[in-house]
């Protein structure tokens, strides 16, 4: 039956294609994003219609404070499945390197403080309603950590990302709500063709297959994974 899909990161290229792929089977969408990306995100919105827009920044209880009720009402009913994309890569010099904390910091709430509050704010209803589906987006770096050499923040993120997806999958497993990680490696973006144009993309991972990975787990197909990080590697 169709779902009220929540997808952070709505109006990047991951997120707008996942709000594509849940509407073309019928689901309700609530689009998050920054106020920045307002936008992108009235686009997305237009283009998938029966979508409610929350703009601002989620790593603030606010935010959710404020647009969660709004959203409930315009779509008459909570989130019951859910996509937490947002998140940001930055790197480039070693940790020995940094003179200040702002890639640190930027790159710790961007992914991970994100993914925490998000959480908070989605999770009780679909507890109280003993039904529910989140991914979060992890990455090959969580696991593979030396890879990500020169942007170690971004590592330590995105471990973390898959272990609170872990821990909390084993807090609301008896009540019905599934929690799983997805951990890409490079995706096929335009902005990863600009930033390494001597890579062979046909070797990344698609938007498409990324985000059919992550609309099969939210589903009821899936109904028996839980706890689960689920490489999506491509062939890179």
């Amino acid at each position: 039956m169709p779902e009220i899909a929540l997808i952070t990161g709505a109006a990047g290229a991951l997120g707008s294609q996942l709000a594509r792929t849940l509407a073309a089977r019928g689901d309700k969408l609530v689009l998050v994003d920054v106020e920045a990306a307002r936008p992108r995100l009235e686009s997305v919105a237009k283009e998938t219609g029966n979508a409610a827009i929350i703009a601002g920044d989620i790593a603030l209880d606010a935010t959710w404070k404020d647009g969660l009720p709004r959203v409930i009402r315009e779509l008459g009913g909570a989130p019951t499945i859910a996509a937490l994309i947002a998140g940001t890569w930055r790197g480039g010099k070693p940790l020995h390197e940094a003179t200040d904390d702002e890639t640190w910091r930027t790159v710790i709430d961007t992914n991970l403080e994100t993914a925490h509050r998000s959480l908070r704010a989605i999770l009780p209803a679909m507890v109280s309603a003993k039904r529910g589906s989140v991914v979060m987006i992890g990455a090959r770096a969580a696991v593979q950590p030396w890879t990500a050499a020169n942007s170690a923040a971004y590592a330590t993120a995105k471990a973390g990302v898959v272990a609170l997806a872990k821990a909390v999958a084993a807090e609301t497993l008896e009540h019905g709500v599934r929690i799983n990680a997805v951990l890409p490696s490079t995706m096929d973006t335009a902005a990863n063709r600009k930033s390494m144009p001597n890579a062979d993309p046909s070797k990344w991972v698609s938007l498409e297959s990324a985000a059919g990975v992550i609309a099969f787990l939210l589903s009821d197909e899936a109904r028996d994974i839980s706890g689960a990080a689920v490489p999506v590697y491509g062939r890179s």
